[in-house]
């Protein structure tokens, strides 16, 4: 028996749901995000393998989808659906003798002891098939990074062992930003410097690499190149942490009291989830994206833990009064959060 990390990731999972509750969607373009309306200011929450063909991907405005995509079915986003589906995948992935460390909706590590990890791989994709009807992709490996690199090499709907034993075999020539905490614009900076792929990264000078970057951030890219990370998996509560709710909308917001009503909506539909929830809540975050696309969020720990919904409103118009509203807000959003 040996340890192992497995990274269990739905396959195009909004899609997926979206797809299982209107069967004659199968085999065609879907695109999800926002209220559904391609003509909308939203972006793609996700798109089925089918719509990326045409180069449609989550982040992408659902204008820019339609065009890149003409025939492709555009649905409104429903969270709750997505966190019912996802709360059953998670209680089915417990059923394993393994320890779930849940990443989001749609992704959890397993820490597994076992002697067949693809097999071990195998029959977890099995048991999330026959609890939900939903593909997912397996990366197995040595550490969490490793691992959750593994599965975009597993996907779709397979399973894919990266470890020390084959790390430069797989990763050496690769770009950086193939790494799992690289993106695009540090790898830009990365390769201005003459780091471009992951095997030069990996026997850059540590000292070099913090003078550019920082005494944490550049030694820790060198780590990343070398697939050193954290292995210790470690367990998540069922419960969920949060209830939140967001809108985007159609038209900038620039009227204060016009975006204090919106957060009174938002607050009044996530005191009812939280009610629903049957526990209180300790916090409540705001969340107001200004355009054309500047994020920023705020929150106030609560008196006492409560499920009241004047008190969350109360508190979320509160957390609104700390942003300066000077710029027209493209999204609000309110998050309740329960006590640890």
């Amino acid at each position: 028996m040996s340890e192992w990390v497995l990274h269990v990731d739905l396959d195009q999972f909004i899609a997926a749901v979206e797809v299982a509750r209107h069967p004659e969607l199968r085999g065609r373009p879907v695109v999800v995000g926002g209220h559904g309306d391609p003509a909308g200011r939203a972006v793609v929450a996700t798109a089925s393998y089918e719509a990326r063909e045409f180069g449609v991907h989550s982040g992408m405005p659902l204008r820019l989808a339609a065009k890149r995509c003409p025939e492709a079915v555009f649905l409104p986003s429903d969270p709750p659906a997505y966190q019912e589906v996802s709360d059953r995948v998670m209680a089915r992935l417990r059923e394993f003798p393994v320890v779930v460390e849940v990443l989001g909706w749609d992704e959890a590590f397993l820490g597994v002891d076992t002697a067949e990890p693809e097999a071990f791989a195998a029959g977890v994709r099995r048991g999330v098939a026959e609890a939900t009807g939903l593909s997912c992709s397996v990366g197995v490996g040595d550490n969490k990074l490793r691992a959750k690199l593994a599965t975009g090499f597993a996907k779709p709907a397979g399973v894919f062992r990266l470890t020390r034993a084959n790390w430069w075999e797989v990763m050496a020539e690769r770009p950086v930003d193939a790494l799992w905490g690289i993106g695009r614009k540090t790898a830009r900076k990365l390769e201005a410097e003459g780091w471009t792929t992951v095997l030069e990264l990996a026997g850059a000078d540590p000292a070099g690499l913090a003078a550019r970057f920082g005494p944490r951030l550049g030694p820790w890219y060198r780590l990343l190149a070398g697939g050193i990370g954290d292995a210790e998996v470690t367990a998540t509560p069922s419960a969920a942490r949060s209830r939140s709710r967001e809108t985007t909308f159609p038209a900038d917001l620039t009227d204060g009291d016009a975006i204090a009503e919106q957060i009174g909506v938002l607050a009044r539909r996530v005191a009812e989830d939280v009610a629903a929830e049957g526990r209180p809540a300790a916090r409540v975050e705001v969340k107001v994206r200004f355009a054309p696309f500047h994020t920023h969020t705020h929150g106030l720990t609560l008196p006492e833990p409560t499920a009241d919904a004047e008190a969350i409103g109360r508190a979320a118009r509160e957390v609104l009064g700390r942003f300066e509203l000077g710029r027209p807000v493209r999204l609000l959003g309110v998050r309740a959060v329960f006590p640890r």
